[in-house]
C-alpha cells in the first residue's frame, strides 16, 4: 500500500480533516493533500509526527498492513490449492474409470481421448506438487493444516518430516502398480 493511501486511510479512520492533521503535524493542508495524492513524500521528522497523530507505529504506517496483505496473499494461495486440488481428483478418477468405456466404444480415438485426459491429470498434480513445495507441505496433516489455514508446530513438523521417506517409498510403488494393472489391462483390450 502506498504511504499516501495509509495516511488518508488513517486521517478517515479518525475523522481528521486534512486542516486538522495539517495543524498536528505543523505542515500546509496543501502539503497534507500533496502527500495523499502521491505528488510529495513527508520527511522524517513529519512521519514521526504522524505516526504520534494516528496513535500507530511508524513501522505500520510507512509498511502499511504488512499481516493484513500476507493473510490475503495466504487466502489466495488456499484458494488456488483447493481449486487445483479438486481438478485433481476429479481427473484421477476421471483417467481411472474411462479407459475401459472409451477403448472400447471408440477404438484408439478412444485411447487418444484418454491420453489427453492422462496429461492433463499429469499436468495439474505437477502443479499441486509445485504449491506443495512452495509452501513445505508434504505430509497429508500438513496438506490439511495449510488448507485450514493453520500451521503444525515443530514437533508435529518433526514428525511429519520423519514420515516422508516411507510415504514416497509407499507412493512409488502405488503408482507402479497402478501403471502394471493400466498396461495389462491395455494389453487385453488391444488383443496382445
Amino acid at each position: 500500500m502506498e504511504l499516501g493511501k495509509q495516511i488518508r486511510r488513517y486521517r478517515n479512520e479518525r475523522s481528521f480533516s486534512q486542516e486538522t492533521l495539517a495543524e498536528k503535524v505543523y505542515v500546509s493542508r496543501q502539503t497534507i493533500s500533496n502527500w495523499e495524492n502521491g505528488k510529495s513524500y513527508p520527511d522524517v521528522n513529519s512521519l514521526v509526527l504522524l505516526s504520534e497523530a494516528f496513535e500507530v507505529s511508524l513501522d505500520k504506517l510507512i509498511k502499511g498492513d504488512v499481516e493484513n496483505m500476507k493473510e490475503q496473499i495466504n487466502r489466495e494461495d488456499q484458494q488456488i490449492f483447493n481449486c487445483l486440488s479438486v481438478i485433481y481428483t476429479v481427473l484421477l478418477l476421471a483417467v481411472a474409470v474411462t479407459p475401459l468405456p472409451l477403448v472400447e466404444f471408440l477404438s484408439y480415438a478412444g485411447l487418444g481421448i484418454w491420453l489427453a485426459l492422462l496429461g492433463v491429470a499429469l499436468y495439474v498434480a505437477r502443479r499441486v506438487e509445485k504449491k506443495m513445495k512452495e509452501r513445505d507441505v508434504q505430509t497429508y496433516k500438513e496438506i490439511v493444516a495449510f488448507m485450514e489455514g493453520k500451521s503444525l508446530n515443530d514437533i508435529e513438523k518433526a514428525r511429519e518430516e520423519g514420515k516422508r521417506p516411507y510415504q514416497k517409498a509407499l507412493w512409488a510403488l502405488a503408482v507402479g502398480a497402478f501403471t502394471l494393472a493400466a498396461s495389462l489391462l491395455f494389453m487385453k483390450l488391444l488383443g496382445m
